[in-house]
């Protein structure tokens, strides 16, 4: 999972002051001066609009101008937002797509569709009213922001915080006017993550500036420090009676739906990935790589023990995982083996020898996150480390959740999870963004193409041969490459059952009575997906307010398919460094956009 943040509907509000003169896109703007019009537009949009008014976003961008800022929540805003984007939604449409050239016109494609999208989620999603850690994690993850990474010295970053935790408790009060019915799922992750929250304002933020830890500068304004002291003591106030109100108040009428609805599903999955096959040939494609993957982890699983089935084989590689303190080190140990493969054999270029930084996940991603990658934002320009987040067990865990939750780090799916967060996965695609051809190719990215990317390198990686027994193996070599390939299929397996439960929890598709349950949603992870009980529960959990994310698999089959294409159409020629360079050189865009700009075509993406 990459952490990018995104247009921030869920917390961001857009505010725009629109011109006068803004009646002059009334008429198409064609002919030579669609280009320039088009980069007015689009630089107004991101300059005036986008970043101006979702301070937070600004900040991980490394537009630190905004970082005093917060996020406005209040419904008067969402208002303006919504009238300002139906007037962006106008400029842009306005332009003649036939006078620009390729790549302009797919970037207007991929601003348009992104305007649709917020407005789609303002408009008829509405999580403003439905989610309530919308607020509570809104409000850690910007003051997060401004704690992650160095980027100024400590004082500056300080008083910027406390700039910003003025401003919290009012968000929090808006939170209690805005949510109106939410889910009941909904109000339960964000009661299960708002003791995190609230340690991280008590124990981490205060740490981040005072405590030296890790050479870390100290913050010493003397003044900053003392309003520091009564803006935090306010948020973390602020953040338990909020605790006490959604608990008391709030969880007993959540009674709301957490599905989007086929009509809204479908026009999501069309503004976000550009991709518009009917719901029931969606399902098609999940469950048909579904059993693919089923079949060959029964295969596998075969060879490395013939006397135990295909779930014996799974349990007993759930149990080879790390201790949980030695998790960290032992992603960071499988750097090395990736970096020096992926160059033997000419995989893709990999544009620095700068390595990620393995750190624990924040508190306020632990309930629906195991592992994330979290680079620098595409403007930020003094600090440019990226995170590899892991999230490890819990305090107060007891051994069996433990043991559940670790079993999602085995001996496979720690090379797996190396390999898409990563390398070559997302921490490779991060440091070719300075290539990327446009400011909207670094912002406004397509999931079918990020965590797409990610998941195929996972499969990619070892079809070329990664950790494959050697000529000569013994037969603990041959085990260990079968548990490997094991691990990939088991993280193949998860996603495709992502991918199902995905259309299934938002649009009934396929059931009878058009509904699946959360629990139908957790048994399908344990029993199709082969994954733990408390993995399948997480990950259920995400579904219902990340309602797309079947992009993993589905993006993963887009890229397997152009790859097939490319080698159609380029025969002998087809070189795999070259194929994946030229995919990292066309950003973030969706896949559609991808295949015309190197194929030349509109051919199908499936």
């Amino acid at each position: 999972m990459l952490k990018i943040m995104k247009i921030s509907i869920l917390s961001g509000i857009l505010l725009v002051t629109l011109s006068a003169g803004s009646g002059m896109f009334a008429q198409r703007v064609s002919a030579d001066g669609a280009a320039q019009t088009f980069g007015v537009v689009s630089d107004q949009f991101f300059s005036e609009a986008y970043f101006k008014y979702q301070p937070s976003l600004g900040t991980y961008s490394g537009l630190h101008q905004y970082d005093t800022q917060l996020e406005d929540y209040s419904a008067a805003n969402i208002a303006r937002e919504i009238a300002a984007l139906r007037e962006y939604e106008k400029k842009v449409e306005a332009i003649d797509a036939s006078a620009l050239d390729a790549s302009i016109a797919a970037d207007q494609a991929i601003l348009l569709n992104n305007i649709r999208s917020m407005l789609l989620t303002l408009e008829t999603i509405r999580p403003w009213e439905k989610n309530p850690d919308t607020y509570s994690s809104g409000i850690t993850n910007a003051a997060f922001l401004i704690l992650e990474r160095p980027y100024a010295p400590a004082n500056t970053r300080l008083r910027a915080l406390v700039a910003r935790e003025k401003l919290m408790p009012k968000a929090l009060e808006e939170a209690r006017t805005n949510l109106k019915n939410p889910p009941r799922i909904f109000t339960e992750i964000a009661l299960e993550q708002i003791d995190g929250d609230i340690s991280f304002f008590e124990k981490d933020v205060p740490s981040a500036f005072f405590s030296g830890a890790d050479g870390a500068e100290i913050a010493n304004d003397s003044a900053a420090k003392a309003e520091f002291a009564k803006t935090n003591e306010a948020v973390v106030d602020s953040l338990k009676s909020y605790a006490a109100w959604m608990k008391t108040d709030l969880l007993p009428r959540s009674n709301g739906d957490y599905r989007l609805g086929a009509e809204t599903f479908r026009k999501k999955l069309a503004y976000d990935e550009m991709v518009d096959l009917p719901l029931d040939r969606l399902l098609k494609v999940a469950m048909d790589d579904l059993h693919r993957n089923q079949q060959e982890f029964a295969r596998v699983a075969k060879e490395v023990d013939p006397d135990k089935t295909p779930q014996q084989v799974m349990t007993e590689l759930a149990a080879m995982h790390p201790a949980p303190d030695q998790l960290l080190s032992s992603f960071h140990a499988t750097f090395d083996a990736l970096i020096g493969f992926i160059r033997a054999k000419h995989i893709i270029t990999i544009p620095s020898d700068v390595q990620p930084v393995l750190e624990e996940t924040p508190p306020f991603m632990r309930a629906t996150t195991f592992a994330s990658m979290d680079p620098p934002g595409p403007f930020e320009t003094r600090s440019k480390k990226a995170y590899f987040n892991v999230t490890l067990p819990e305090k107060g865990w007891t051994p069996e959740h433990i043991a559940e939750h670790m079993a999602e780090f085995n001996v496979g799916t720690i090379v797996s999870t190396s390999v898409h967060e990563a390398y070559p996965g997302h921490y490779v695609q991060f440091l070719w963004m300075p290539q990327f051809g446009s400011k909207i190719r670094k912002v406004l990215g397509a999931n079918t193409n990020i965590e797409g990317w990610a998941h195929y390198c996972e499969q990619m990686m070892l079809d070329e041969g990664y950790a494959a027994a050697p000529a000569g193996a013994t037969p603990e070599q041959a085990r260990q490459a079968k548990l490997i390939r094991l691990g990939q299929l088991q993280d193949a397996l998860l996603r495709d059952a992502r991918f199902v439960n995905s259309i299934k929890l938002h649009t009934g598709e396929g059931e009878p009575a058009g509904k699946w349950t959360l629990d139908q949603a957790t048994d399908f992870f344990v029993n199709e997906g082969y994954q733990p009980r408390a993995v399948g529960l997480v990950e259920t959990k995400r579904g219902t307010g990340d309602p797309t994310y079947l992009y993993y698999t589905l993006g993963k089959l887009e890229i397997m398919k152009l790859r097939e294409d490319m080698k159609k159409k380029e025969g002998a020629a087809f070189d795999l460094q070259q194929f994946h360079d030229n995919f990292m050189r066309q950003g973030f865009a969706p896949i559609k956009v991808i295949r015309k700009a190197m194929l030349g075509d509109d051919s199908p993406v499936l």
